[in-house]
């Protein structure tokens, strides 16, 4: 990964960690893939998939999360389930994060982008 992704990923925990959501993981990975943040608030565990782009000429970031890469997250969280307990009920969000000339312009969190199956 880039540095600029890297550093979206950093902004996005930021961005959460002042909307009181605590970091559990960062980039866990399994068989399945990998999980860019894994965070939680007072009635979710969230499992964010950090996607950046410099405009929107192809689509937003979230069009790039598809049903691949949705099934991947899922199997990872599962597995991340299976072997972390909690009571808290797992969402799946997905932070867009957008540049211009390589600098962070704007996030935009979306809870709640895609459900299980």
């Amino acid at each position: 990964m880039n540095s600029l992704g890297r550093l979206a990923e950093m902004q996005v925990c930021e961005y959460l960690e002042k909307r009181r959501y605590k970091l559990i993981d960062f980039n866990y990975s399994c068989r399945f893939g990998e999980i860019d943040l894994i965070m939680k608030n007072r009635k979710f565990i969230c499992f964010i998939e950090v996607k950046m782009r410099n405009n929107q000429s192809f689509g937003s970031p979230k069009e790039f999360v598809g049903p691949q890469k949705q099934k991947k997250i899922i199997a990872s969280a599962e597995i991340y389930l299976a072997n972390h307990k909690t009571d808290l009920q797992p969402r799946f969000d997905v932070a867009e994060v957008f540049c211009e000339n390589n600098k962070i312009k704007y996030i935009k969190y979306l809870e709640n982008a895609f459900q299980l199956y």
